[in-house]
């Protein structure tokens, strides 16, 4: 059984990560993301190459359906403004973690486009709750029906909370899209974990496939030698960071670590998103 792969978004670059997937007639979109890196319409995938590959009258009719890997927005920043805009309607699918958290991802990078750089709207805050209302949450490792030919199943990819990575099966072709995945378990996640599987075709994250770095450990333990020395001298230290994961990674590994050294300063946590979720 022949398998077909339309590259909309993050083929040779990092962002708007969307890959449309044929197989046995069967057309399933992983991930709808946006490219932050854009301010016009190159931010999203370009969805009329479905339209024009398939020759179906609309998107619901050519999607089988939509399966969402996380929250982060170059995998779902797009979501809103491919069911609102352009109107798809049919099934979405996502982890319950990622289609809670979603909405607060979605209408905190709007409000940063259109409140602070003043940018057309290209969706509102009804749409991301319109959206999300479509969306039907799925269990880790739950076996999915979305019609009597095509199963999919999510299985734990570590990275963020909620994030998973999607088996396909039509007929007995099979096939895996990681999405964002971490092999290396942190300290409030932990390593991907998927069963054996035969598979035709593996669509696999490699952003840094060909890197190669120090131990996490090393990592941290030159991060932490550089804070402590900083504030013994009196200093501040400010971390910029991701709001969701890395945050509180950070808040983990700071609070062991002052505990172990009995250090007494004080840490603060400034990010709006994580009050407003609060």
């Amino acid at each position: 059984m022949a398998i077909e792969c339309l590259v909309l978004g993050s083929g040779q670059d990092v962002g708007k990560s969307c890959v449309v997937v044929t197989i046995g007639g069967k057309r399933v979109m992983f991930d709808c993301g946006m490219h932050m890196a854009y301010q016009d319409q190159r931010r999203y995938p370009d969805f009329s190459r479905v339209l024009a590959a398939t020759g179906a009258p609309d998107y619901t009719s050519a999607i089988s359906c939509v399966v969402i890997t996380h929250f982060h927005q170059d995998h779902i920043g797009a979501l809103p403004f491919f069911t609102e805009v352009c109107g798809y309607h049919g099934p979405i699918y996502m982890t319950y973690p990622t289609k809670a958290l979603a909405p607060f991802m979605l209408e905190d990078n709007r409000k940063v486009m259109v409140d602070r750089r003043g940018e057309e709207e290209q969706y509102s805050y009804e749409d991301i709750l319109t959206c999300m209302k479509k969306v039907t949450p799925i269990d880790l490792k739950q076996t999915v029906e979305v019609d009597k030919d095509l199963i999919i199943r999510a299985y734990y990819a570590g990275h963020v909370l909620g994030a998973a990575m999607i088996y396909a099966k039509v007929g007995d072709a099979a096939m895996v899209y990681t999405g964002d995945y971490n092999m290396t378990p942190d300290r409030h996640l932990g390593a991907a974990q998927i069963d054996r599987l035969k598979l035709d075709l593996l669509i696999t994250e490699s952003t840094y496939a060909k890197t190669i770095r120090d131990s996490r450990h090393a990592r941290e333990r030159e991060f932490l030698k550089a804070v402590h020395k900083c504030v013994s001298a009196g200093g501040k230290v400010l971390i910029p960071t991701f709001a969701l994961g890395r945050a509180q990674e950070l808040c983990i590994l700071l609070d062991d670590y002052w505990e172990r050294m009995n250090l007494k300063i004080p840490i603060y946590l400034s990010a709006g998103i994580c009050y407003w979720m609060d």
